[in-house]
Formats: structure tokens, C-alpha cells, sequence
């Protein structure tokens, strides 16, 4: 199977040579290749979008809506076919799946939700008979960069309210994962979206992204990554004067109390830093647990951690699949390594799980360390793989202090009793999500999603949030006077 670029409504072959091959990381099965684009291939791309928003534009946003509607309606009724789509090309398990592509469901129906919103403000004018009010403006054609961790959930974050604001988009996804790509310009297509609204180009990011972010027509970078790739994406976009949002990475923590329900913090523990191999932006990295009760968290993580099966994803049965590849693979035994030289120590996992089957996919054992310092590589850096470090603190002043000293502000956990403690660490945790008696995942699709420091740049995905990246504001003023009365001046 080759999968072909979508423009204009319609399947085209893109000008590159080089072929990329789709593996399925759980056993090194290819299961498509995928022809790399050129910068030619984005202008195309750029210029059908362009030509097709002045007419989308037009379109009412409650008819707008109406497509979404119905695209949320064809992702439910293929729910089980992507989901395992999904696994295949990514790799999580496949409940995980189930949700995530029930996550892009909520999101079509949300957001077309707000094609009878789109909220603006009427405010009363300082001069008599003159109305003043501000609407949302759709900007024009935007460019969505999305990563390989969650190909289907994140691309609606974006392209959903960018569509139901009036704008068009062209979609580079990640060449590890454009399957998910391919499955939704298919039902693009089937719900009758207007030939241009919606483009997926695919290629490396060098070529076609760098494209993107230079094309003059393209005025929205919406990306989704590691934060090295984003400042660069910040750098060039603000070159070009763009309207560039980020959301990148993280390093959260969960902050486990003394006063705290082990059993549930465990398993709020092992979900968000197992659930998808560890490969999500919020994934639990480190543990920061109250000096009482660290021996017992200890123990209570490694006997749950026995119970955990690591395989591929399409058996129910499986807790932990592969990581994304042997890149990935590389990655986190270097930081295994580095942590052991660093003093930690490692109480399980910790090693390439390669026993039977396993061998032919890029698995990696849930990992957990102890006796962690705040201030080293391990608990600093992000991993991006299965890997949990304990930091033992006195009180809950450090665990705030060490919660915050990481580049990174995307996610925060508490787990706690004691009401005091809860809206102190609610209020003084630099994150842009705080969980209370939960892990560091579950963000939900109408709340803002997104970080502080070197996890974004202000901006948000999700929520009512996510329309302020897809719409500039316009002030209009309607004077019924009949005659000029200037503002600031004509006001005695």
C-alpha cells in the first residue's frame, strides 16, 4: 500500500523520490510506504487551500458545524477499524487506541458545537448613537504539524476549530504514522467537506515543514513536538511574522503525600507513566513522594509492576507496548545508563525486553529508579519512554520547589487528603494541568490544553482556548449618529 498526498479533494503523487516505509513497531511489519513530498508539493497544497477559504469563509459557521457533525458520526461508526489502525502504526495498546480516536470524536462534536457560538462581545459605546462590538475573524489557511504519538487526537485539536473558525489547512503529519492521516481524508472526503478545505501533505519535516512555516499564504503554524523542534519552529515562524503555537514537551511529576492513598497513587502512577510506553507529552517521569511514606510507595509500585504484560497492542490482554522505534529504543537505555552512573538506583526494569516475540518489535521494561536527586539528568530531561524517578522530599514546600525546577510546565499530580494541601499545591505548581488524586494524563477535550516554560509559548490546544489560535479579533464600531464624532475627544 503507498499512500498518496490529499489536495484539493482529491489523492495526488507526491514530487519526491524517496519512499518512507510505515513499520508497525511491534513486530517490524511493513505496512505501507509513503512517497515524501517537496516544497512544489506544499505550495500545491497551500494554493488549493487558499482558493477554497474565500468561499469557506462564506459558509455559515453554523453550516460549517454541519460537516463536523457529521465527520464526529463516521469516526464513531469506524471507531474499532481506526483504533486498531492506530495500534498498528503507533503502537499503544489497544484500549488506549479506543480512547484516543474517542477523543477526536469528542472533539468534532465540540467544536461543531461551536459553530452556534463563536462568542464576541457587544460593549457599550462612550459617544451617543454608536454601537460598539468585536467578532472572531477566520485568518485564512493554516498549517498543522502533528506528532506520532497521538496521530488521530491531536490533528482534531487542530484542525477541527480551525475548520468550524472559516479557515482551510494543510496537515503535514509525522512520517512514522500517516495510516491515521490516510483514514481521515478518506472520511473528510465521504462527509462532503468542500474540495481544499482540508490538505494532508506527507514528508519530513525539514522539507515540508520548513515549507510551511516559510509559504508566504500560510498564516497560522499550529505544532505539536519536542521543544528543541518547536524553538526552531518559533525562530523561523517568527521570521516570517507567523502566528506560531507550541506545545512540546514535559517532564511531570506526581507528588505523592504523606497523607496520601497509596493504592490509589500507585495506580495513578503506573497509568501515566505505562500508559502508552510513556510516550505522551504528560506521561509520569518522576515521583516526588513525602520521606514517610517512600519505602511503602516503593514497595507497593514493584509488586503492581509484576502484573504488567508488555506486548503488542492488538492483545487485550496487554498493559505496556513497544516504543516507537529503535531510535526511541537507543534513547532510553542511554538514559537508563545515565542514571545508574548518576548514583540512582534501579530496582526494576531497566532493560530491552527481547524474550520470544518481543524480539521482533522495540520493547523496553517498565523502569523504575529511587533514591533519585532533583537535579540530575534523569530527573531534569525528558525520556519519552517508560521510566519512573523517585525523589524523596521533607515536606510539601519542596515538593512544590522540586515539582518546579525542570524546564518544562505541562502536568502535575497531587496525591492527597488534606483540603490545605490540595489548593496550596493547585495554586503553586507552574503547570498547565494539575491533577488532584489522579495521575498526570487524562486531560479532557473542553478544557485548554497545554504548559508553561519550555512546553509552549502561551498558546493552547482544546477548549474554547484552541478558537484563539484559528481566529484574529475584530473591533467594529457603528456610528448612527450622523456625524463625526471622534472618540476620546467628543466625549464631554
Amino acid at each position: 500500500m503507498r499512500l498518496n498526498n490529499f489536495i484539493d479533494g482529491a489523492w495526488q503523487e507526491a514530487g519526491g523520490t524517496d519512499y518512507a516505509p510505515v513499520l508497525n513497531p511491534a513486530n517490524g511489519e511493513e505496512l505501507a510506504q509513503v512517497r515524501l513530498s517537496t516544497k512544489e508539493d506544499v505550495d500545491t497544497a497551500v494554493a488549493a487551500a487558499k482558493a477554497a477559504q474565500r468561499q469557506w469563509a462564506l459558509v455559515p459557521a453554523p453550516k460549517r458545524a454541519d460537516y463536523l457533525y457529521e465527520i464526529g458520526h463516521l469516526m464513531k461508526e469506524r471507531k474499532e477499524h481506526l483504533s486498531r489502525v492506530l495500534t498498528k502504526e503507533m503502537g499503544k495498546v489497544i484500549e488506549e487506541a479506543r480512547g484516543e480516536v474517542q477523543e477526536g470524536i469528542d472533539m468534532a462534536y465540540y467544536m461543531a458545537g461551536e459553530g452556534r457560538r463563536l462568542f464576541g462581545e457587544t460593549v457599550p459605546s462612550e459617544l451617543q448613537n454608536k454601537f460598539a462590538m468585536s467578532v472572531r475573524a477566520p485568518i485564512g489557511v493554516v498549517g498543522l504539524i502533528t506528532p506520532w504519538n497521538f496521530p488521530v487526537a491531536i490533528a482534531t485539536w487542530k484542525s477541527f476549530p480551525a475548520l468550524v473558525a472559516g479557515n482551510t489547512f494543510v496537515w503535514k503529519p509525522a512520517t512514522e504514522t500517516p495510516m491515521m492521516a490516510y483514514e481521515m481524508a478518506l472520511i473528510f472526503k465521504e462527509a462532503g467537506l468542500p474540495a481544499g478545505v482540508a490538505n494532508i501533505v506527507f514528508g519530513t519535516g525539514a522539507e515540508v515543514g520548513t515549507a510551511m512555516i516559510e509559504h508566504p499564504d500560510v498564516r497560522v503554524i499550529s505544532f505539536t513536538g519536542s521543544t528543541e523542534t518547536g524553538r526552531r519552529v518559533a525562530e523561523l515562524g517568527g521570521h516570517h511574522l507567523k502566528k506560531v503555537s507550541l506545545e512540546m514537551g514535559g517532564k511531570n511529576a506526581v507528588i505523592v503525600m504523606d497523607d496520601a492513598n497509596l493504592e490509589l497513587a500507585v495506580e495513578g502512577i503506573l497509568w501515566s507513566a505505562f500508559g502508552t510506553a510513556g510516550q505522551r507529552c504528560t506521561a509520569c517521569s518522576r515521583v516526588i513522594v513525602h520521606k514517610d511514606v517512600k519505602e511503602d510507595l516503593e514497595h507497593k509500585l514493584l509488586a503492581s509492576m509484576e502484573g504488567l504484560t508488555i506486548g503488542d497492542g492488538l492483545d487485550e490482554s496487554v498493559k505496556i507496548g513497544p516504543v516507537i522505534n529503535r531510535q526511541a529504543l537507543e534513547k532510553i537505555t542511554r538514559y537508563i545508563a545515565i542514571g545508574q552512573e548518576e548514583g540512582a538506583k534501579l530496582l526494576a526494569g531497566g532493560k530491552v525486553a527481547t524474550v520470544g516475540n518481543l524480539a521482533k518489535g522495540h520493547y523496553m521494561e517498565p523502569t523504575l529508579f529511587t533514591d533519585v536527586k532533583w537535579d540530575s539528568r534523569l530527573a531534569q530531561e525528558e525520556i519519552f519512554g517508560p521510566v519512573i524517578s523517585l525523589i524523596e522530599v521533607e515536606d510539601l514546600d519542596e515538593a512544590i520547589e522540586v515539582n518546579n525546577s525542570v524546564r518544562y510546565g505541562l502536568s502535575s499530580s497531587i496525591f492527597s487528603q488534606d483540603i490545605n494541601t490540595i489548593f496550596r499545591a493547585q495554586r503553586d505548581l507552574d503547570t498547565g494541568i494539575v491533577y488532584v488524586n489522579a495521575g498526570t494524563t487524562g486531560a479532557e477535550i473542553h478544557l485548554p490544553f497545554g504548559g508553561t516554560k519550555g512546553t509552549g509559548n502561551g498558546h493552547r490546544d482544546s477548549g474554547v482556548a484552541a478558537l484563539d489560535v484559528f481566529t484574529e479579533w475584530k473591533s467594529i464600531y457603528v456610528d448612527f449618529s450622523g456625524k463625526l464624532q471622534r472618540a476620546q475627544i467628543d466625549t464631554d
